[in-house]
C-alpha cells in the first residue's frame, strides 16, 4: 500500500500536463501511485498519459467515455486509490522538489502514538507562478507557521478557515474520507462543499509551512476565471455546505460563519469585472441576496449589510468607493508633490548653513542597521573619533533591531533631511538616494558589498538580461559623489575603476568588516546561541541569486538530503543571499527544516562575520563571501554545477572554477564526495587557499576601519592612497587581466 494515492484530473492540458506528471514522479519520495483521469480530453493528454503509465507501473490511466468535470472526475479516481493519503492535483500544478518528502515527514512528525490514526488533514503552503514568470507566496502562510507542533481541529484554530478553500493545498486521510463517504459534486465551484464540510469535520488536522505546490496562474483557460453565467453555481454549492451542515447538530455553531463567508465570497465574484456579464450581474445580486436572508443566523456585519438593500443600491455603492478610490489617489499625488516642494525648499534654505565637522551619517544594506562596512568604521569612529557624531539612517521596520544607544533618523524624514544638509562624513555601501545633493567640503565614503566577482555597474551594459531592473546612468551619477572608494585587494581596485567610470580615489584599506575575522574572534559564542553542539563540524553554505532565474532564487541543493549525508557530528548551518530572504525561497523547505531541527536557517542573523567565525568550512558557488571567509584561512569548496549558465547570464571577472579558494564540485555527487572523503580539508584545498588569499586577501590585515578612521577623519596619513582620475581602457576580453 502507497503512502500517497495522487489523483489527478485531466482535460485540455497537453502543454502542461508532463511537467505535472514530471514534478510527480521525480520526487524523492517514492512510496506513490498517481491515478490520471482522461476526462475525455479532446487534444493529446490521453495519449500523453499512456505514454506515462507505459513506462511507470506507478500511473494507472482511466480514460472517461464522456466529459463529466473536474468534481466527478475526481470521483472516479477515487475508488482505484489504495494509498494512505489521497492527494488531489490539478494538470497544469507541479509539486515542488521534495514536497512528498516533507509532506510524509510532517505525517510522521503529528502521528499520535495513542491513536492508531494519522492525521485526517494535513494542510501545506503553496506559491502562485504566473504565466509571465513571477512567484508569488500565499499571503496567509503566518497560518501554517502558528500552527502547533501537533493537531489540532477547526474549532480549536477557526483561522484555518481563512486560507484558501481549496482542495489541492491539502493531503486527505483515506480511511476518514471513505468513513464520512465525501465526495466532489458538479460543478465550477466544486471545492466550497467538499473543503468546509472536510475542514470541520475533521478531528486531527495538522500544518506544514513548506510551499509544496506551484499554482500555475494562466493567462486564458483558467475555468473561475472565465466570463460566464456558470458563476451562479457559487449559490448551489453554498447550498450543499448549509444542507451539510444540517445534517450534523454538531456543527451548527458554524452557520454564522458560514454564512458571512457566503456573502464575501459571493460579493467578491461580483466586484470582479471578468467573472460575470455585465447582464447577469443584477440576477447574481438578487439570488445571493436571496440565499443570504435564507440562512442569516445573528448579526449582519456593516460590510455585507449592501445585501439587505437593492441591486441599484449596490450599485450606487460601488460608484461612489471607486470614485473615492480615484479621488484619494489624487489626493495623495497632490500631498506628495507639495510634499516634495517643501523638501526642496527646506533643502534650499540649509544650504547656505556651514558644514558640521563633527557629523557623520551611515547606511548600510539600504538603511537596514548598523552592519557590515560601514558598521565597522562606525565602531572604530566612536573609540579613535568620539568627538565625531555619528547617525545611522535606518528603515522604520528594522529601528527595534538597532543596538542600544545608536542614534538614528528614518529616511526621507524632517530629520534625515536636517542631518545630511549639515553632515561632512557620509558612509555607506549602497549609493544614496538620488535626490541627496552632495555639498562642497562633504566626504562620501563608499565602502563597496565586498569583493566583486559577477559583473557590476558599467560592466553590465553588456548583459541586458543582468542589468534588467538596474539603471545604470543614475548609478553612475549618484556614484559620481563619491570621494573615496575603499578596496580590499588589487582586484577589486582594477574592477571598481573600470565599473565605476567616476572621479574618486582609491585607498587600500582592507575591508573593515574583515577586520575581526583576521583578529580571529572565537565563534562558540554564536554557536551556543544557534543550539550548535560545541564538538560539531559547522557547514556553512551560502549559495547567491542567479540572474537567469526570475527572482533570483535557485534550489540547486536538496539542503535535507545534503545534511543527511553530511552524516553524524556535523551541523549544517544556511545563509540566504539577503535580497531572497523575503521571498518564497524560505517556504520552499528551508523553514520547516530549520523547525525540525535538521538544518540551521541563519538567513535572519544580522552579522554574517559571526555566522563565518563560527563555521568549520564554508560550501558556497559564486557569492562574494567566500572572498572575506578566506581572512579566516579555513576550508573552502566551490559547489558550481550552473558555472557556464551563471557566468553566461551576469558576467563573470575571472573563471572561480579555475582560480578555486579551494575544491571545485561540478555536481551534487562530488560534492557529498568531497564531504566524505575528507578531501574537502586536504593538502591540495590548503594550497589552493593559499594561492587564493595571497591575490583577494592582500590588504586585509585587521585595521582596515582603524585606518579609514585615521585617514579620512582624523587627517593621518596611514594608507597610500591610488587617485583615479582617468577611466582605464576597456580589456578585450571578459575576464579581467592582473597588473
Amino acid at each position: 500500500m502507497p503512502r500517497f494515492s495522487i489523483i489527478v484530473p485531466v482535460f485540455k492540458v497537453q502543454g502542461f500536463l508532463r511537467e505535472c506528471l514530471d514534478s510527480v514522479l521525480e520526487q524523492s519520495y517514492p512510496d506513490l501511485e498517481v491515478i490520471a483521469v482522461d476526462d475525455c480530453s479532446p487534444d493529446g493528454c490521453g495519449a500523453i498519459l499512456d505514454e506515462y503509465a507505459a513506462r511507470d507501473p506507478r500511473v494507472r490511466v482511466l480514460h472517461l467515455p464522456h466529459n463529466v468535470g473536474l468534481g466527478p472526475a475526481r470521483n472516479a479516481g477515487m475508488p482505484y486509490a489504495t494509498g494512505d493519503y489521497l492527494f488531489f492535483l490539478d494538470s497544469d500544478d507541479t509539486l515542488t522538489p521534495g514536497a512528498l518528502r516533507a509532506i510524509a515527514d510532517r505525517l510522521d512528525e503529528t502521528a499520535d502514538p495513542d491513536d492508531p490514526d494519522d492525521p485526517d488533514v494535513l494542510v501545506f503552503d503553496y506559491a502562485r507562478t504566473y504565466w509571465w514568470g513571477g512567484t508569488r507566496r500565499n499571503v496567509l502562510a503566518r497560518v501554517l507557521a502558528e500552527g502547533g507542533d501537533g493537531t489540532f481541529t477547526a474549532a480549536e484554530r477557526p483561522e484555518i478557515l481563512d486560507l484558501l478553500m481549496v482542495v489541492w493545498n491539502k493531503v486527505y486521510r483515506r480511511e476518514f474520507i471513505r468513513r464520512e463517504d465525501f465526495t466532489f459534486p458538479p460543478g465550477y465551484y466544486e471545492d466550497t462543499p467538499w473543503t468546509f464540510p472536510v475542514m470541520l469535520s475533521a478531528e486531527r488536522i495538522a500544518t506544514l509551512d513548506r510551499i509544496c505546490l506551484a499554482y500555475r496562474q494562466r493567462r486564458q483557460g483558467n475555468i473561475l476565471s472565465t466570463t460566464s453565467r456558470k458563476h451562479f453555481d457559487i449559490h448551489d454549492q453554498y447550498e450543499r455546505v448549509f444542507a451539510f451542515v444540517d445534517s450534523r447538530p454538531e456543527l451548527a455553531r458554524w452557520r454564522p460563519y458560514l454564512h458571512r463567508r457566503m456573502g464575501k465570497h459571493c460579493l467578491d465574484i461580483l466586484s470582479k469585472p471578468d467573472r460575470l456579464p455585465e447582464s447577469d450581474k443584477a440576477e447574481f445580486f438578487r439570488r445571493t441576496a436571496a440565499l443570504f436572508r435564507e440562512h442569516r443566523s445573528g448579526p449582519v456585519p456593516s460590510d455585507l449589510r449592501v445585501l439587505e438593500g437593492g441591486y441599484v443600491r449596490y450599485r450606487a455603492r460601488r460608484q461612489a468607493e471607486q470614485l473615492g478610490g480615484k479621488l484619494d489617489r489624487r489626493g495623495r499625488q497632490a500631498r506628495k508633490a507639495t510634499v516634495t516642494r517643501i523638501k526642496r525648499g527646506w533643502s534650499a534654505a540649509h544650504e547656505h548653513r556651514p558644514l558640521d565637522p563633527s557629523l557623520a551619517v551611515y547606511s548600510a544594506f539600504s538603511h537596514r542597521g548598523v552592519l557590515g562596512d560601514p558598521g565597522a568604521i562606525h565602531r572604530a569612529a566612536r573609540e579613535l573619533a568620539p568627538h565625531i557624531r555619528s547617525v545611522w539612517v535606518v528603515r522604520e521596520d528594522r529601528v527595534p533591531l538597532l543596538p542600544p544607544g545608536i542614534e538614528y533618523v528614518t529616511p526621507d524624514s524632517p530629520r534625515y533631511r536636517q542631518v545630511t544638509a549639515r553632515a561632512t562624513y557620509f558612509v555607506n555601501n549602497v549609493n544614496w538616494s538620488g535626490a541627496l545633493v552632495k555639498r562642497p567640503g562633504s566626504v562620501h565614503i563608499h565602502t563597496h558589498q565586498g569583493t566583486p566577482l559577477k559583473y557590476m555597474a558599467a560592466d553590465l551594459l553588456d548583459k541586458p538580461g543582468a542589468r534588467h531592473g538596474f539603471d545604470v546612468p543614475g548609478m553612475l551619477r549618484r556614484a559620481d559623489r563619491w570621494d573615496y572608494s575603499l578596496v580590499a585587494n588589487r582586484h577589486s581596485e582594477l574592477v571598481w575603476d573600470r565599473a565605476y567610470p567616476c572621479h574618486f580615489t582609491s585607498l587600500r584599506t582592507g575591508s573593515p568588516r574583515n577586520d575581526v575575522l583576521v583578529n580571529g574572534k572565537p565563534g562558540d559564542e554564536i554557536r551556543a546561541r544557534l543550539g550548535i553542539p560545541a564538538d560539531h563540524t559547522v557547514v556553512l553554505y551560502a549559495p547567491t541569486r542567479r540572474d537567469y532565474v526570475r527572482g533570483g532564487y535557485a534550489d540547486r541543493i536538496d539542503l535535507a538530503r545534503f545534511a543527511g549525508d553530511l552524516g553524524a557530528g556535523h551541523t549544517l548551518v544556511v545563509r540566504l543571499h539577503p535580497s531572497l530572504a523575503d521571498g518564497p525561497a524560505r517556504g520552499m523547505g528551508l523553514a520547516e527544516l530549520h523547525r525540525r531541527g535538521v538544518l540551521v536557517d541563519a538567513t535572519d542573523e544580522p552579522h554574517v562575520e559571526d555566522l563565518m567565525l563560527a563555521s568549520d568550512v564554508l560550501v558556497t558557488d559564486y557569492s562574494a563571501l567566500m572572498f572575506d571567509y578566506a581572512n579566516l584561512d579555513r576550508p573552502i569548496v566551490i559547489h558550481a554545477d550552473d558555472w557556464g549558465a551563471y557566468a553566461a547570464s551576469r558576467g563573470a571577472y575571472f573563471d572561480i572554477t579555475a582560480d578555486a579558494p579551494g575544491h571545485v564540485a561540478c555536481s551534487y555527487r562530488e560534492l557529498v564526495w568531497l564531504f566524505g572523503s575528507g578531501t574537502w580539508q586536504d593538502a591540495e584545498s590548503a594550497r589552493l587557499r593559499a594561492g587564493f588569499r595571497e591575490r583577494f586577501c592582500a590588504f586585509d590585515d585587521g585595521r582596515a576601519a582603524e585606518r579609514v578612521v585615521r585617514t579620512l577623519m582624523l587627517g593621518e596619513q596611514v594608507v597610500e592612497q591610488v587617485s583615479v582620475d582617468a577611466v582605464p581602457a576597456r580589456v578585450g576580453r571578459d575576464i579581467l587581466t592582473s597588473s
